[in-house]
């Protein structure tokens, strides 16, 4: 199932979002619901709530910026789904405070693990607002693919910084404070008591093809698409991805 709205930033997000349409579906018909309860927490300005909500479903995000909610309440009055998505500000740290446990189908965690000081507990108050069953997608940062990138650009001691820092951190200028390997997060959602379904590597390429040649080339964001999603379950591909997104369920 494809988002009808997607824009050229489909390159970022098509992997995601067809594999999570598709867990949303199969958890509907499990439950014999026609809309589950989704929490999207850092869901930011709704990238993901939005077409979440379009399919029907009920969308609580949770985000610590102000000005993201905000942006997030024009957004979904825009698109129509302002009855199916609210905002409250929050984090993963105090999720508890804002929502309740056990009480979603389903639980993004896109852009989160990144940002917090302890990404284990973010896992698991992630997994502990699910209900049994239901769906966990997570999405974070690959260390892999943040090595290779630095070294294509000629940043050599930044890629070796990144591959040698515990964080993954290639220095000072780098936005992303922390970085994961496949086995890091497989480890952490294990853990916390979900059955892994797939794993995915996203971007695998679209981070390193010049953007002139998406932009002009006829056809060549659709052919993109669709080598990333070829790629996206190749365990080969996962160690070279700029992110890595985990898809499982959580134990009854």
């Amino acid at each position: 199932m494809s988002d009808p709205q997607r824009p050229r930033a489909s390159l970022r997000t098509a992997v995601v979002w067809d594999v999570l349409a598709e867990a949303l579906d199969r958890r509907a018909e499990a439950t014999g619901k026609d809309g589950l309860d989704v929490l999207d927490t850092g869901g930011g300005s709704g990238n993901f709530a939005v077409p979440v909500a379009r399919l029907g479903h009920r969308v609580t995000v949770v985000d610590p910026s102000p000005n993201a909610l905000f942006a997030l309440e024009r957004r979904i009055a825009e698109a129509g789904v302002a009855d199916r998505v609210r905002g409250v500000q929050g984090d993963i740290h105090d999720l508890f405070d804002v929502v309740g446990r056990g009480g979603f189908d389903a639980v993004l965690c896109h852009g989160v693990l990144e940002y917090v000081d302890d990404p284990a507990e973010g896992v698991r108050h992630a997994v502990e607002a699910l209900r049994p069953g239901g769906v966990l997608s997570l999405l974070a940062a690959g260390l892999g693919g943040a090595v290779l990138a630095r070294a294509l650009a000629g940043h050599f001691n930044q890629a070796l910084r990144a591959l040698t820092d515990p964080a993954g951190s290639w220095g000072e200028g780098d936005a992303v404070p922390r970085r994961f390997t496949a086995e890091q997060l497989t480890e952490a959602v294990r853990a916390a008591g979900v059955e892994i379904g797939a794993v995915h590597g996203v971007r695998v390429f679209a981070d390193l093809v010049p953007g002139v040649l998406v932009d002009t080339e006829p056809g060549a964001i659709d052919a993109l698409n669709r080598l990333e999603a070829a790629a996206a379950e190749l365990p080969a591909f996962h160690s070279v991805a700029t992110q890595l997104h985990v898809l499982g369920e959580k134990r009854g």
